[in-house]
């Protein structure tokens, strides 16, 4: 993928996902479709100029606010999942930041962790939680906030958030990651911390043999058996469980364009 935008909309000086909302819909379609990584279409046989079924019923949604962009694009029409969501957003000192990022495989078991069994929304376990699809989905592997598997492509979906940022005229992009998993995952592909290092050192060491957490694994719930602190994914619907006896939030991370930060705040290397 190139590293700028095409050559009709280049001169046009965008910044800003402000700036690419106002422009013509198509153009706007045209600017956001940059960040789908070919990787996606080829695995999913979407046509990457239409984006399209065969047809001809468009499998992407470009949703535009103000200041903010909702993006889904799916592998069939009217698929239950996006293969791939992606809300950005600018933030108030005119930086772009990723507010949400989902990626599924379509094509693996469904976990309804995101609804009640009477169907109402649990809006990530805020407003209420499933409790046995969570347990289904933590036995098979699956991290809090997700329903199914993932695809295994968040790093090249990085490298795409950083082409397009630098198509922007930005250096930097800044995300908010909802579950502990999510941060050390973060990590690894180089970002750093805005807010939140101090709490994940915290975490970490609470984990370890004696600490608050550890001794909270107490077997009290499914997500807290002991032994859980030994992987990032069992820590992780731990906290996701109340182990923290806090929310999980207060975490902002940030990455600047071909630099791996090198952050870790885990002290051994878990999975």
């Amino acid at each position: 993928m190139s590293q700028s935008l095409p050559s009709s909309l280049a001169n046009r000086r965008l910044f800003s996902i402000g700036q690419i909302n106002n422009l013509p819909c198509e153009q706007m379609q045209q600017v956001y479709r940059y960040l789908l990584p070919p990787e996606i279409l080829q695995r999913f046989a979407i046509d990457p100029e239409t984006l399209a079924d065969e047809q001809g019923r468009l499998l992407f949604e470009c949703r535009p606010g103000i200041l903010y962009v909702k993006l889904a694009l799916y592998h069939a029409w009217q698929a239950e999942d996006p293969v791939l969501y992606v809300q950005l957003a600018d933030t108030l000192n005119n930086q772009i930041e990723v507010v949400l990022l989902i990626v599924n495989d379509p094509f693996a078991e469904r976990f309804n962790t995101d609804r009640m069994p009477d169907g109402t929304a649990t809006f990530f376990s805020t407003l209420a939680r499933n409790v046995g699809e969570e347990i289904r989905a933590m036995k098979a592997g699956i991290a809090p906030g997700q329903v199914r598997r993932g695809l295994g492509l968040t790093r090249r979906l990085t490298q795409a958030m950083e082409q397009f940022v630098t198509a922007l005229h930005h250096d930097v992009f800044h995300i908010q990651p909802l579950a502990y998993h999510n941060a050390i995952l973060f990590e690894r592909l180089g970002f750093a911390y805005e807010v939140g290092v101090e709490k994940m050192r915290w975490i970490d060491r609470e984990f370890a043999p004696g600490g608050t957490l550890s001794e909270r694994l107490d077997g009290s719930t499914p997500f807290r058996q002991p032994g859980a602190e030994q992987t990032v994914r069992s820590r992780s619907w731990a906290i996701h469980d109340g182990i923290l006896h806090e929310p999980y939030t207060g975490v902002k991370m940030y990455k600047r364009v071909g630099i791996h930060a090198g952050v870790s705040t885990c002290s051994r290397a878990f999975r």
